[in-house]
């Protein structure tokens, strides 16, 4: 049987420097400010260039295979490149180097809103993500009411999503990101962020997932969820993976290094 998942040598290597939005604030300053931040820029001169030059590579000489079906836990500490990984699979971010091929639709859950248009309703992101996963209309609708019932978010189906709490939007993310068949699952920590009755749900769905035979990669620092839902994982540190196994194994070696 071929992998679902192949993944080669990736690396992904970021440049360190001022951010976009910190070069986007400075537009919105008063005169006093803007005069106290050119003296400072002075002094930071010759420290920002040195700065700006410098680079860290979140993931480096990462390679793994992971088969159809196979539920998979990544866990690590925070700066360890598990979301990076994951948005890297997803299509989201480019790698630096290496290669990524994916035999099969991914559907993703990383980040509250990801591919999401926040001026359109609920209804209409359905249906918009359902295209960018090159599903047809009919295919759409035949999973429509069961994504709808599943996120209960029926009275504000015609309402733009940016209108709606947190908690509503993770669930007809979540909804979305489960019901429109792809091959392949991806969920990152973004899980938290629900009540423990959502994350049951939640877990449930993933499991039926599983059972058809699609493949899940699940991101989380609770153990207790990765126990429950795994049968194998992989450890990343300093954006390499250090060991890979059975759940219960690779848990404890986890803890080991977390306790020092």
């Amino acid at each position: 049987m071929r992998p679902i998942i192949r993944v080669h040598n990736l690396g992904k290597q970021y440049r360190l420097g001022i951010s976009g939005a910190e070069a986007h604030a400075v537009q919105y300053v008063t005169l006093r400010e803007s005069l106290a931040e050119g003296l400072r820029s002075l002094v930071r001169a010759g420290h920002r260039r040195r700065r700006q030059a410098e680079t860290i590579w979140a993931l480096k000489d990462v390679s793994f295979d992971i088969m159809p079906g196979e539920i998979v836990g990544i866990i690590g500490p925070n700066g360890s490149g598990k979301s990076t990984l994951l948005k890297i699979l997803a299509r989201i971010t480019e790698p630096t180097c290496g290669s990524v091929e994916l035999y099969g639709r991914v559907g993703s859950l990383l980040e509250v809103g990801t591919g999401f248009h926040p001026d359109l309703t609920g209804r209409e992101n359905i249906y918009l993500n359902g295209a960018i996963l090159g599903m047809l209309r009919h295919e759409i609708e035949a999973r429509f009411d069961e994504i709808v019932a599943f996120a209960e978010v029926e009275k504000f189906l015609d309402t733009p999503v940016k209108r709606y709490a947190s908690g509503m939007f993770l669930r007809l993310a979540f909804a979305v990101a489960a019901h429109l068949n792809p091959e392949i699952l991806i969920v990152d920590e973004v899980l938290a962020v629900g009540d423990l009755a959502f994350q049951q749900k939640c877990l449930g769905k993933i499991g039926e997932v599983s059972r058809d035979g699609r493949t899940v990669l699940f991101v989380s620092h609770q153990m207790d969820l990765i126990a429950r839902l795994c049968d194998e994982a992989m450890l990343l540190s300093n954006g390499q993976i250090q060991v890979r196994g059975p759940v219960d194994d690779v848990i404890e070696q986890y803890r080991n290094i977390e306790t020092g």
